[in-house]
Protein backbone atom coordinates (compact mmCIF):
# COMPACT_ATOMS: atom_id res chain seq x y z
CA UNK A 1 0.00 0.00 0.00
CA UNK A 2 2.97 2.49 1.03
CA UNK A 3 4.62 1.10 -2.43
CA UNK A 4 1.52 2.38 -4.22
CA UNK A 5 1.15 5.71 -2.43
CA UNK A 6 4.52 6.45 -3.80
CA UNK A 7 4.21 5.87 -7.37
CA UNK A 8 0.85 8.30 -7.32
CA UNK A 9 0.67 12.13 -6.58
CA UNK A 10 -2.45 14.21 -6.10
CA UNK A 11 -4.09 16.36 -8.76
CA UNK A 12 -4.44 19.38 -6.27
CA UNK A 13 -1.84 18.66 -3.88
CA UNK A 14 -3.65 21.19 -1.30
CA UNK A 15 -6.69 18.54 -1.13
CA UNK A 16 -5.82 15.55 0.77
CA UNK A 17 -8.42 14.05 1.39
CA UNK A 18 -10.65 14.70 -1.50
CA UNK A 19 -8.29 15.18 -4.51
CA UNK A 20 -7.71 12.36 -6.84
CA UNK A 21 -4.50 11.08 -7.61
CA UNK A 22 -2.51 10.61 -10.85
CA UNK A 23 0.45 8.28 -11.65
CA UNK A 24 3.66 9.74 -11.68
CA UNK A 25 5.89 9.55 -15.12
CA UNK A 26 9.11 10.65 -15.76
CA UNK A 27 10.15 13.85 -16.84
CA UNK A 28 10.96 12.38 -20.75
CA UNK A 29 7.60 9.98 -21.19
CA UNK A 30 5.77 13.18 -19.82
CA UNK A 31 7.11 15.57 -22.53
CA UNK A 32 7.16 12.61 -25.18
CA UNK A 33 3.31 12.32 -24.51
CA UNK A 34 2.35 15.86 -24.72
CA UNK A 35 4.64 16.62 -27.71
CA UNK A 36 3.43 13.24 -30.02
CA UNK A 37 -0.57 14.53 -28.94
CA UNK A 38 0.00 18.05 -29.93
CA UNK A 39 1.13 17.01 -32.99
CA UNK A 40 -1.45 15.00 -33.58
CA UNK A 41 -4.10 17.50 -32.94
CA UNK A 42 -2.37 20.41 -34.52
CA UNK A 43 -2.21 18.42 -37.79
CA UNK A 44 -5.89 17.06 -37.68
CA UNK A 45 -6.96 20.70 -37.25
CA UNK A 46 -4.75 22.32 -39.49
CA UNK A 47 -5.43 19.59 -42.69
CA UNK A 48 -9.20 19.70 -41.57
CA UNK A 49 -8.77 23.25 -41.93
CA UNK A 50 -7.25 23.21 -45.38
CA UNK A 51 -10.43 20.97 -46.70
CA UNK A 52 -12.80 23.15 -45.06
CA UNK A 53 -11.46 26.43 -46.94
CA UNK A 54 -11.02 25.10 -50.09
CA UNK A 55 -14.31 23.08 -50.24
CA UNK A 56 -16.11 26.43 -49.15
CA UNK A 57 -13.66 29.01 -51.34
CA UNK A 58 -13.63 27.30 -54.55
CA UNK A 59 -16.97 26.96 -56.72
CA UNK A 60 -15.62 24.45 -59.30
CA UNK A 61 -15.63 22.21 -55.93
CA UNK A 62 -19.33 23.14 -55.13
CA UNK A 63 -21.03 19.56 -55.38
CA UNK A 64 -22.97 17.40 -53.50
CA UNK A 65 -20.54 14.77 -52.94
CA UNK A 66 -18.11 17.71 -51.86
CA UNK A 67 -20.28 19.51 -49.46
CA UNK A 68 -20.54 15.77 -47.35
CA UNK A 69 -16.57 16.28 -47.26
CA UNK A 70 -17.23 19.87 -46.06
CA UNK A 71 -19.34 18.29 -42.93
CA UNK A 72 -17.06 15.51 -42.13
CA UNK A 73 -13.85 17.90 -42.15
CA UNK A 74 -15.96 20.70 -40.01
CA UNK A 75 -16.30 17.82 -37.55
CA UNK A 76 -12.85 16.30 -38.07
CA UNK A 77 -11.51 20.27 -37.12
CA UNK A 78 -13.71 20.38 -34.03
CA UNK A 79 -12.09 16.92 -32.91
CA UNK A 80 -8.95 18.21 -33.98
CA UNK A 81 -9.93 21.37 -31.23
CA UNK A 82 -11.15 18.39 -28.46
CA UNK A 83 -7.78 16.83 -28.60
CA UNK A 84 -6.73 19.54 -26.86
CA UNK A 85 -8.70 18.65 -23.65
CA UNK A 86 -7.65 15.28 -23.79
CA UNK A 87 -3.98 16.03 -23.82
CA UNK A 88 -4.81 17.86 -20.56
CA UNK A 89 -6.19 14.71 -19.03
CA UNK A 90 -3.09 12.61 -20.41
CA UNK A 91 -2.06 12.61 -16.53
CA UNK A 92 -5.75 11.59 -15.41
CA UNK A 93 -6.91 15.22 -13.87
CA UNK A 94 -9.08 17.66 -14.76
CA UNK A 95 -8.24 20.99 -13.85
CA UNK A 96 -11.76 22.60 -14.96
CA UNK A 97 -15.02 23.03 -13.81
CA UNK A 98 -17.11 20.55 -13.85
CA UNK A 99 -19.77 22.98 -16.26
CA UNK A 100 -16.51 22.46 -18.38
CA UNK A 101 -16.78 18.74 -17.93
CA UNK A 102 -20.04 18.27 -18.88
CA UNK A 103 -19.51 20.79 -22.15
CA UNK A 104 -16.68 19.26 -22.90
CA UNK A 105 -18.62 15.84 -23.26
CA UNK A 106 -21.70 16.87 -25.02
CA UNK A 107 -19.40 18.46 -27.54
CA UNK A 108 -18.12 15.12 -28.03
CA UNK A 109 -20.90 13.59 -28.01
CA UNK A 110 -22.12 15.82 -31.03
CA UNK A 111 -19.12 15.64 -32.73
CA UNK A 112 -19.23 11.97 -32.84
CA UNK A 113 -23.04 11.61 -33.70
CA UNK A 114 -22.79 14.04 -36.61
CA UNK A 115 -19.54 12.37 -37.93
CA UNK A 116 -21.20 9.39 -38.28
CA UNK A 117 -24.80 10.91 -39.78
CA UNK A 118 -22.44 12.40 -42.24
CA UNK A 119 -20.80 8.63 -42.86
CA UNK A 120 -24.46 7.27 -43.34
CA UNK A 121 -25.15 10.46 -46.04
CA UNK A 122 -21.70 9.95 -48.02
CA UNK A 123 -22.93 6.25 -48.28
CA UNK A 124 -26.58 7.15 -49.49
CA UNK A 125 -24.51 9.26 -51.88
CA UNK A 126 -22.50 7.04 -53.76
CA UNK A 127 -25.04 4.19 -53.61
CA UNK A 128 -26.74 6.70 -55.92
CA UNK A 129 -24.37 7.92 -57.60
CA UNK A 130 -22.95 4.20 -58.70
CA UNK A 131 -26.83 2.18 -58.19
CA UNK A 132 -28.98 4.90 -60.34
CA UNK A 133 -26.13 7.38 -62.47
CA UNK A 134 -28.81 8.39 -64.48
CA UNK A 135 -31.27 10.39 -62.00
CA UNK A 136 -28.21 11.01 -60.02
CA UNK A 137 -28.23 14.85 -61.04
CA UNK A 138 -31.88 15.13 -60.23
CA UNK A 139 -32.24 13.43 -57.36
CA UNK A 140 -28.69 14.65 -55.47
CA UNK A 141 -28.46 18.43 -55.47
CA UNK A 142 -26.09 20.79 -53.66
CA UNK A 143 -29.60 22.21 -52.34
CA UNK A 144 -30.39 19.06 -50.92
CA UNK A 145 -26.81 17.81 -49.87
CA UNK A 146 -26.77 21.16 -47.97
CA UNK A 147 -30.30 20.36 -46.24
CA UNK A 148 -29.27 17.12 -45.40
CA UNK A 149 -26.08 18.44 -43.63
CA UNK A 150 -27.61 21.13 -41.86
CA UNK A 151 -30.50 18.54 -40.50
CA UNK A 152 -27.78 16.19 -39.38
CA UNK A 153 -26.06 18.94 -37.25
CA UNK A 154 -29.22 19.92 -35.87
CA UNK A 155 -30.45 16.86 -35.12
CA UNK A 156 -26.60 15.23 -33.45
CA UNK A 157 -26.84 18.67 -31.32
CA UNK A 158 -31.00 18.28 -29.93
CA UNK A 159 -30.55 14.93 -29.30
CA UNK A 160 -27.21 14.77 -27.76
CA UNK A 161 -28.40 17.86 -25.46
CA UNK A 162 -31.28 15.60 -24.61
CA UNK A 163 -29.18 13.01 -24.13
CA UNK A 164 -26.66 14.81 -21.43
CA UNK A 165 -29.32 16.82 -20.00
CA UNK A 166 -29.35 15.75 -16.23
CA UNK A 167 -26.06 16.21 -15.78
CA UNK A 168 -26.36 19.97 -16.73
CA UNK A 169 -28.63 20.30 -13.70
CA UNK A 170 -25.44 19.33 -11.24
CA UNK A 171 -22.65 18.77 -12.67
CA UNK A 172 -19.85 17.29 -10.51
CA UNK A 173 -22.14 15.07 -8.97
CA UNK A 174 -21.34 11.72 -10.02
CA UNK A 175 -17.17 12.71 -9.41
CA UNK A 176 -15.79 10.70 -6.94
CA UNK A 177 -12.53 12.87 -6.18
CA UNK A 178 -11.69 16.34 -6.96
CA UNK A 179 -9.87 16.30 -10.49
CA UNK A 180 -12.23 13.62 -11.96
CA UNK A 181 -14.84 14.49 -14.76
CA UNK A 182 -17.65 11.98 -14.90
CA UNK A 183 -20.72 12.17 -17.11
CA UNK A 184 -23.81 9.45 -16.25
CA UNK A 185 -25.94 8.62 -18.98
CA UNK A 186 -29.17 6.71 -17.57
CA UNK A 187 -29.39 3.17 -18.83
CA UNK A 188 -32.03 3.07 -21.26
CA UNK A 189 -30.69 5.72 -23.26
CA UNK A 190 -27.04 4.75 -23.09
CA UNK A 191 -28.74 1.69 -25.30
CA UNK A 192 -30.97 3.73 -27.66
CA UNK A 193 -27.35 5.70 -28.22
CA UNK A 194 -25.67 3.21 -29.31
CA UNK A 195 -28.51 1.55 -31.57
CA UNK A 196 -29.12 5.47 -33.06
CA UNK A 197 -24.89 6.07 -33.24
CA UNK A 198 -23.47 3.41 -34.05
CA UNK A 199 -25.34 0.05 -34.52
CA UNK A 200 -27.83 1.27 -36.77
CA UNK A 201 -25.35 3.66 -39.42
CA UNK A 202 -22.76 0.76 -39.59
CA UNK A 203 -25.42 -1.46 -41.02
CA UNK A 204 -26.77 0.94 -43.05
CA UNK A 205 -23.51 1.90 -43.84
CA UNK A 206 -21.99 -1.54 -44.69
CA UNK A 207 -25.06 -2.95 -46.70
CA UNK A 208 -25.23 0.38 -48.91
CA UNK A 209 -21.45 -0.06 -49.73
CA UNK A 210 -22.26 -3.54 -50.36
CA UNK A 211 -24.28 -2.93 -52.98
CA UNK A 212 -22.20 -0.21 -54.37
CA UNK A 213 -19.11 -1.95 -55.08
CA UNK A 214 -20.83 -5.30 -56.51
CA UNK A 215 -22.74 -2.81 -59.29
CA UNK A 216 -19.05 -1.16 -59.57
CA UNK A 217 -17.77 -4.29 -60.14
CA UNK A 218 -20.30 -5.78 -62.39
CA UNK A 219 -19.98 -1.76 -64.63
CA UNK A 220 -16.60 -2.41 -64.89
CA UNK A 221 -16.83 -5.38 -66.55
CA UNK A 222 -19.28 -4.54 -68.94
CA UNK A 223 -17.47 -1.53 -69.95
CA UNK A 224 -13.98 -3.36 -70.60
CA UNK A 225 -16.19 -5.48 -72.49
CA UNK A 226 -17.26 -3.05 -74.88
CA UNK A 227 -14.64 -0.33 -74.50
CA UNK A 228 -13.65 -0.91 -78.24
CA UNK A 229 -17.07 -0.03 -79.64
CA UNK A 230 -17.86 3.25 -77.78
CA UNK A 231 -18.28 6.33 -79.95
CA UNK A 232 -16.37 9.78 -78.41
CA UNK A 233 -20.13 10.81 -77.20
CA UNK A 234 -20.20 7.43 -75.31
CA UNK A 235 -16.95 7.53 -73.99
CA UNK A 236 -17.49 10.69 -72.40
CA UNK A 237 -20.34 8.77 -70.35
CA UNK A 238 -18.34 6.42 -69.41
CA UNK A 239 -15.28 8.34 -68.34
CA UNK A 240 -18.18 9.96 -65.75
CA UNK A 241 -18.99 6.33 -64.53
CA UNK A 242 -15.24 6.28 -63.68
CA UNK A 243 -15.02 9.22 -62.51
CA UNK A 244 -17.93 8.01 -60.05
CA UNK A 245 -16.36 4.57 -59.08
CA UNK A 246 -12.79 6.70 -58.25
CA UNK A 247 -15.08 8.84 -55.81
CA UNK A 248 -17.11 5.71 -54.34
CA UNK A 249 -13.29 4.03 -54.00
CA UNK A 250 -11.95 6.85 -52.51
CA UNK A 251 -14.89 7.22 -49.95
CA UNK A 252 -15.17 3.53 -49.31
CA UNK A 253 -11.24 3.61 -47.98
CA UNK A 254 -12.67 6.57 -45.74
CA UNK A 255 -15.37 4.86 -44.31
CA UNK A 256 -13.69 1.76 -44.17
CA UNK A 257 -10.96 3.42 -41.84
CA UNK A 258 -13.45 5.30 -39.96
CA UNK A 259 -15.34 2.02 -39.23
CA UNK A 260 -11.97 0.46 -38.03
CA UNK A 261 -11.29 3.39 -35.66
CA UNK A 262 -14.78 4.07 -34.14
CA UNK A 263 -15.86 0.23 -33.88
CA UNK A 264 -13.33 -0.39 -30.60
CA UNK A 265 -14.80 2.64 -29.11
CA UNK A 266 -18.04 1.27 -29.09
CA UNK A 267 -17.48 -2.25 -28.48
CA UNK A 268 -15.71 -1.24 -25.52
CA UNK A 269 -18.64 0.54 -24.11
CA UNK A 270 -21.09 -2.79 -25.21
CA UNK A 271 -18.71 -4.97 -23.33
CA UNK A 272 -18.42 -2.68 -20.15
CA UNK A 273 -21.77 -2.23 -20.57
CA UNK A 274 -21.17 0.95 -18.43
CA UNK A 275 -23.06 4.15 -17.95
CA UNK A 276 -20.59 6.29 -16.74
CA UNK A 277 -18.54 8.06 -19.18
CA UNK A 278 -15.00 9.24 -17.59
CA UNK A 279 -13.32 11.82 -19.50
CA UNK A 280 -10.25 11.90 -17.33
CA UNK A 281 -9.78 8.10 -18.45
CA UNK A 282 -8.50 8.07 -21.82
CA UNK A 283 -7.99 4.69 -22.82
CA UNK A 284 -6.37 3.78 -26.65
CA UNK A 285 -9.95 3.29 -28.28
CA UNK A 286 -10.60 6.75 -27.76
CA UNK A 287 -7.15 8.18 -29.11
CA UNK A 288 -7.80 6.01 -32.31
CA UNK A 289 -10.84 7.52 -32.70
CA UNK A 290 -9.95 10.67 -32.72
CA UNK A 291 -7.08 9.61 -34.81
CA UNK A 292 -9.21 8.54 -37.90
CA UNK A 293 -9.66 12.47 -37.60
CA UNK A 294 -6.42 13.08 -38.71
CA UNK A 295 -6.50 10.42 -41.53
CA UNK A 296 -9.17 11.83 -43.94
CA UNK A 297 -7.21 14.67 -45.33
CA UNK A 298 -4.75 12.46 -45.50
CA UNK A 299 -6.35 10.07 -47.89
CA UNK A 300 -7.89 13.12 -50.05
CA UNK A 301 -3.75 14.33 -50.12
CA UNK A 302 -3.58 11.05 -52.05
CA UNK A 303 -6.69 10.32 -54.18
CA UNK A 304 -7.90 13.52 -54.51
CA UNK A 305 -5.85 15.99 -57.35
CA UNK A 306 -7.89 18.85 -56.40
CA UNK A 307 -7.09 18.74 -52.44
CA UNK A 308 -3.19 18.98 -53.43
CA UNK A 309 -3.68 22.03 -55.44
CA UNK A 310 -6.18 23.77 -53.44
CA UNK A 311 -3.75 23.10 -50.47
CA UNK A 312 -1.02 25.29 -52.72
CA UNK A 313 -3.10 27.42 -53.48
CA UNK A 314 -3.65 28.41 -49.99
CA UNK A 315 -0.79 28.10 -48.52
CA UNK A 316 0.82 30.35 -51.32
CA UNK A 317 -1.34 32.96 -50.46
CA UNK A 318 -3.00 32.95 -54.36
CA UNK A 319 -6.36 32.67 -52.91
CA UNK A 320 -6.52 36.28 -51.55
CA UNK A 321 -6.24 37.22 -55.30
CA UNK A 322 -9.56 39.10 -56.48
CA UNK A 323 -11.60 35.96 -58.30
CA UNK A 324 -9.41 33.30 -56.76
CA UNK A 325 -12.84 31.41 -56.01
CA UNK A 326 -13.17 30.88 -59.98
CA UNK A 327 -10.01 29.11 -60.10
CA UNK A 328 -10.25 25.89 -61.80
CA UNK A 329 -9.20 23.25 -59.15
CA UNK A 330 -10.68 19.80 -61.15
Amino acid sequence: MMETLEDTELCFPQLLNSSCRKKKRSESEAVLVYIVLSSISLLTATLNLLVVISISHFKQLHTPTNLLLLSLAVSDFFVGLLMSFQILLSDGCWFLSDHMCTLHVVLDYIITSASVGTMVLISVDRYVAICDPLHYPNKVTVRGASICTCLCWLCSVLYNSLVIKENFAQPGRYNSCTGECVVVINHIAGIVDIVLTFIGPVTVIIVLYMRVFAVAVSQARAMRSHVAALKRQRSETVFAKKSEMKAARTLGVVVVVFLTCLCPYYCSSLVSQNTLFGVTSVPIEIWLFYFSSCLNPVIYAFCYPWFLKSVKIIVTFKILQPDSCETCIL
